[in-house]
């Protein structure tokens, strides 16, 4: 039986609820994968010998639980992302809620830009690139100004802080986000993919700041 989904109540409180939830299964899929290291196989080494019959150099009954646990878990991961992303929208930008757009209808919708980029306000400015960086494989570049980050446009922030966009980055780690940017006024639409182990620091390798137009 996967993890049950949180409640929604205060849309704060939801999303809270909803990353602890999320903490809580990858703690438990690194505890079944140590199952699997301890007894030195994956997701699909043979657990029968040559003749067909158990392994006896491996516990069998803890590979097939913890296999069957992984799988679980990786479904409940995924929902659980869906509802976080949902639930971030919901903090970030209330008006949205009921009516969010798929991510096929969200990369359809941007593929016509300057229709849509006349009602858009940059909030944030790339400042700097590390090279080999996600942010550099998405072509972003020092100087180019954020419209719309996802879900996120400048109606998303309050005050002169970017923890929407830390929040959702930290949630679509290997998912693509669409970026929408002003450079030289020239308005692209870029993908985004934030990762760890490309050899720097956070998941996108770039500094972002506040942007007032």
């Amino acid at each position: 039986m996967g993890f049950m989904l949180p409640s929604p109540t205060n849309p704060r409180e939801h999303a809270r609820a909803l990353m602890s939830q999320k903490e809580n299964i990858e703690a438990e899929l690194d505890a079944q994968f140590s199952v699997l290291k301890v007894n030195n196989v994956d997701m699909t080494t043979p657990l029968v010998d040559q003749e067909g019959f158990p392994r006896a150099d491996v516990d069998v009954y803890a590979i097939r639980h913890a296999r069957r646990r992984i799988n679980e878990l990786r479904n409940d991961y995924k929902a659980v992302m869906n509802e976080i992303e949902t639930a971030l929208q919901a903090v970030y930008d209330p008006s949205a809620v009921g009516s969010l757009p798929t991510a096929s209808e969200e990369i359809a919708q941007h593929t016509s830009l300057t229709d849509s980029a006349e009602s858009l306000l940059a909030f944030a400015r790339v400042d700097g690139v590390a090279p080999g960086s996600p942010a550099a494989e998405a072509g972003l570049r020092r100087e180019d100004l954020i419209l719309k980050f996802g879900s996120l446009a400048r109606s998303s922030f309050t005050a002169n802080s970017l923890q929407p966009l830390a929040d959702l980055v930290s949630v679509n780690e290997n998912r693509e986000i669409q970026v929408i940017i002003s450079r030289s006024e020239e308005t692209m639409s870029l993908k985004l993919t934030p990762r760890k182990g490309w050899g720097g620091r956070g998941m996108l390798g770039c500094h972002i700041i506040p942007h007032e137009s």
